[in-house]
């Protein structure tokens, strides 16, 4: 990508959109395409065309969606298919009628069944059952590769869907009920230090191992894919022939390739937060998919690795986070 050339993040203020802003900005990049949800509505499908063809960006980051933890997906199934397949249906169309260049869809390692071969292949997509409890999002970003390979193979554009582990990082959502693991567990275990608890009760088992990448290593892959050679990019598109049912989807796995026990993260944030008291798993509460690393061996081939370690990428956003939480309560 040209440093002046149009780029648009769609979702630019979420954990995964910020990332990409704040990292393209650092790398240089001048003319970046913002909208928020107030100026522009994704899922409002003429008014999404009506803005590519006045704005006619280069290059799209596809990062807006609807997302949430296990509570939430449980609880509002029908808006997390409706909005995802609306929002990623109208860009995606909207970046075709408009001849733009390269286009990066931004899902999650939930889109690969619930008992995959460790660790996750590109090639387990659609190979057996989905996690129940966030089967309609899974859905809906798996439509969203299904979109950027048929357009691909029908138009011939070049769109490439970056399956993403579990983000982490500044500007994360830290709402308890609908936020994802690390940004609740960071809330529960600095308010308890804060009240002095007891105890903090912490869902599931324990068991299940869990990968985690930094935002900004997120974005530095995103970028970095983006900026491939025309083989290298081309050569990720996949390919379908449909006479023989061969298919390979326009996709890369983006992750540490590092597991953990939720067992052990928790015992690592309660460690960071400096809280002391006993932890508490609810073994009633699900766990969801019991083991769920990606194998990114092939962005790894390309010369791409995460930089941040869990701990210290934590530490980090601890820190921040901790300010903010202690300023709003002493004002």
């Amino acid at each position: 990508m040209n440093k002046h050339a149009k780029i648009y993040i769609a979702g630019h203020r979420g954990l995964a959109g910020s990332a990409l802003v704040r990292t393209l900005i650092a790398q240089g990049y001048t003319n970046l395409v913002l909208r928020s949800h107030a100026e522009l509505d994704l899922m409002n499908s003429d008014a999404t065309l009506e803005f590519f063809k006045q704005e006619n960006p280069e290059y799209i980051f596809l990062a807006a969606a609807k997302v949430g933890g296990i509570l939430a997906n449980n609880t509002y199934p029908a808006e997390f298919i409706y909005q995802n397949l609306m929002i990623e249906a109208n860009v995606i169309h909207a970046a075709w009628k408009t001849g733009v260049t390269r286009l990066l869809f931004l899902g999650s390692s939930c889109i690969y069944p619930k008992f995959s071969p460790q660790p996750i292949k590109e090639t387990m997509l659609l190979t057996s059952a989905l996690e129940p409890t966030n089967r309609p999002y899974a859905v809906a970003k798996i439509a969203g590769i299904e979109l950027c390979s048929s357009y691909n193979r029908q138009y011939g554009t070049r769109f490439l869907a970056a399956m993403l582990t579990n983000l982490y990082g500044h500007g994360d959502h830290y709402d308890l009920n609908n936020s994802h693991v690390i940004p609740a567990l960071l809330r529960k275990f600095h308010e308890a230090k804060i009240s002095n608890a007891m105890e903090v009760v912490v869902w599931g088992t324990g068991n299940p191992v869990r990968e985690f990448i930094h935002s900004d290593d997120m974005a530095n892959a995103c970028i970095f894919l983006m900026n491939l050679g025309n083989s290298q990019f081309d050569a990720l598109l996949g390919h379908t022939e449909v006479d023989t049912d061969y298919f390979e989807p326009p996709l890369i796995n983006v992750g540490s390739g590092e597991g953990i026990s939720i067992k052990n993260l928790v015992e690592l944030i309660a460690n960071i937060v400096g809280f002391k008291g006993d932890i508490i798993f609810d073994t009633t509460k699900p766990d969801g998919t019991p083991h769920k690393v990606m194998d990114v061996s092939r962005i790894h081939h390309l010369g791409w690795h995460a930089r941040t370690s869990l701990e210290d990428g934590l530490r980090s956003v601890y820190t921040d986070i901790a300010c903010s939480w202690e300023s709003t309560s002493n004002s």
